[in-house]
């Protein structure tokens, strides 16, 4: 399976009791199909994989995929420390109808180059989806070197990766390294998917496309009819956004502007805090201006 275009990278929509809302989860991914994403790639970092439980993880993929129904790919990240226990969440992911894996690196301990391998080459060889590699350095203390994207790009169902380096430096390497083999690079810097696009990424796995969509699925779009400056301008436009999002932690203000923009997800999960009321008071104002010239934008 081909990964291209825009691919949301979903949040996790929970209620006031730090639970799954089932009904905004299956709210928000017919927002986003409507508007025409390109895929969802949910249980990532913004879609708070890190706080939840195997079970929980199960059920909202099963949810997702259920109200999805194919009408876009869904990739379920699995990432974990312990091959084992990603083979295990992999093969049940499998059986509720993931189309793709999302393998983020182990973190916590370095890894030799070796281990590495080791650790993809079993989870690739115990099922048969699609697996996209998920490189983020900055929170993982790894980086996915290109000579071991090279190598791994060789296994048949290790289809892809997202590189959340912020380093267009690095996606041109994984592209030049993989440029012979089936394998796409999408880009997960929201503030690189024009640049990527350019150097031969198939897309982007775009987080800002929870709340941005139409601007973000705008980027691909005019790319594609070779639009440059349109699709300047609409990367450009992610960056007032981009800009509030540290604000407070990863994904508090994200969260936050849904629901300020009419998309209620509920809160962050806890230890991370919602966003204080002067930084509510800066994501007000930055939601405000994008729906003043939001319909301009998306055009």
């Amino acid at each position: 399976m081909q990964l291209t275009g825009i691919i949301t990278a979903m949040v996790t929509p929970f209620d006031d009791n730090q639970k799954i809302d089932v009904p905004a989860t299956k709210a928000l991914v017919n927002q986003l199909i409507r508007s025409h994403v390109n895929g969802l790639f949910i249980l990532g970092t913004n879609g708070e994989f890190h706080v939840m439980a195997r079970d929980e993880k199960i059920q909202f993929a099963k949810i997702v995929i259920e109200e999805t129904n194919k009408r876009v790919p869904v990739c379920v990240g699995v990432g974990g420390n312990s091959t084992r226990e990603v083979v295990e969440l992999s093969k049940a992911m499998t059986a509720i109808g993931a189309d793709v894996l999302s393998v983020i690196t182990p973190f916590f301990i370095s890894l030799t180059e070796e281990e590495l391998y080791h650790h993809y080459a079993v989870i690739a060889a115990s099922v048969s989806l699609p697996i996209v590699l998920y490189n983020m350095p900055k929170n993982t203390g790894i980086n996915i070197s290109t000579d071991l994207v090279k190598r791994m790009a060789k296994i048949p169902n290790i289809i892809g990766i997202k590189d959340s380096s912020g380093d267009i430096a690095n996606i041109k390497s994984y592209i030049e390294a993989t440029k012979k083999e089936d394998f796409v690079v999408l880009s997960g810097s929201d503030s690189l998917i024009l640049k990527a696009l350019d150097e031969g990424a198939a897309g982007a796995i775009a987080a800002t496309s929870n709340i941005l969509t139409n601007i973000n699925v705008s980027i691909y779009q005019h790319w594609l009819k070779k639009e440059k400056n349109k699709a300047e301008e609409a990367q450009q436009s992610l960056e007032e956004l981009r800009g509030i999002l540290k604000l407070a932690s990863i994904p508090a203000v994200l969260k936050k502007a849904m629901a300020i923009a009419g998309t209620p997800v509920g809160p962050a999960r806890y230890p991370v805090l919602p966003p204080s009321e002067a930084a509510i008071q800066e994501i007000e104002a930055a939601v405000k201006a994008y729906q003043k010239k939001h319909a301009a934008l998306a055009n």
